[in-house]
């Protein structure tokens, strides 16, 4: 019996051998094996997800910066187009200005007492008040504190740019209202028709807008006895916006 179990693990060996089954076995049981497979799959599946990730990432930064050259671009072309308007109607003395629009991000609040005054990431040439533009909106004013830019958005008492409202152009000065969300327009006079639903739009008289900018539209009006005043919904959406473009318009020369 012994001998005969001895015959058969002898004749076992023999045929493994032969057909080298030991090779068949490690090739296709080896542990390590399915070990290294996953490793490699794995590498290759974290390297193309990172690649796929910059990819984006550096896709989403461009996109990002044409949106901000596209919009820029059409803030001036609203300006020109406007001023262009002006000139042909009125045929009148014609200036000639040098317009900037750069874009901006917000830094900080000011104070956290108030959300309307703002730091933006933007160096102050001078003591000239510019203009701050929302989703081409008027959304407030920027001025010079130790050569920072502080923006005064809508809302805030010391915020005040000049303003036409509806097609006879009435103007008058934006303000605080005093009521959360809402403009008020005052110093309009009281010759001007001026009614609900009537859009206002920026002057350009100030030096600190161009003319045509939209500021919002008009809730309600109250009439005194030699002046009227006006409460406007505005379109900009000024305490949510982490950006915005600062606009400066600088006068070269008057042509006759």
């Amino acid at each position: 019996m012994n001998k005969f179990i001895f015959f058969l693990v002898f004749v076992a060996i023999s045929l493994g051998y032969i057909f080298e089954l030991d090779k068949v076995i490690a090739t296709n049981f080896n542990p390590f094996t399915s070990i290294k497979k996953f490793y490699i799959d794995t590498s290759i599946s974290i390297v193309n997800t990172t690649q796929k990730y910059f990819y984006q990432v550096t896709t989403i930064q461009n996109l990002q910066k044409e949106n901000a050259d596209l919009k820029t671009y059409k803030i001036l072309y609203q300006s020109a187009n406007n001023r262009l308007n002006n000139i042909k109607e009125n045929l009148g003395v014609e200036k000639e200005y040098e317009e900037k629009v750069t874009f901006s991000h917000v830094l900080s609040y000011i104070s956290f007492d108030d959300f309307t005054k703002v730091w933006l990431d933007y160096t102050m040439e001078d003591s000239k008040i510019l203009g701050l533009i929302s989703k081409n909106y008027a959304a407030g004013i920027v001025v010079n504190d130790n050569n920072k830019a502080k923006a005064l958005l809508n809302g805030n008492e010391k915020c005040n740019y000049a303003v036409f409202i509806g097609n006879n152009k009435a103007p008058g000065i934006i303000h605080a209202s005093g009521k959360q969300g809402l403009l008020k327009i005052k110093y309009i006079p009281i010759i001007y028709e001026v009614n609900e639903g009537d859009e206002v739009i920026t002057s350009g008289m100030d030096n600190i807008f161009f003319e045509g900018l939209k500021v919002g539209k008009v809730l309600s009006i109250t009439k005194m006895q030699d002046m009227q005043e006006a409460l406007i919904q505005p379109y900009a959406h000024v305490l949510k916006e982490e950006n915005f473009f600062i606009y400066r318009k600088n006068d070269i020369n008057t042509k006759p």
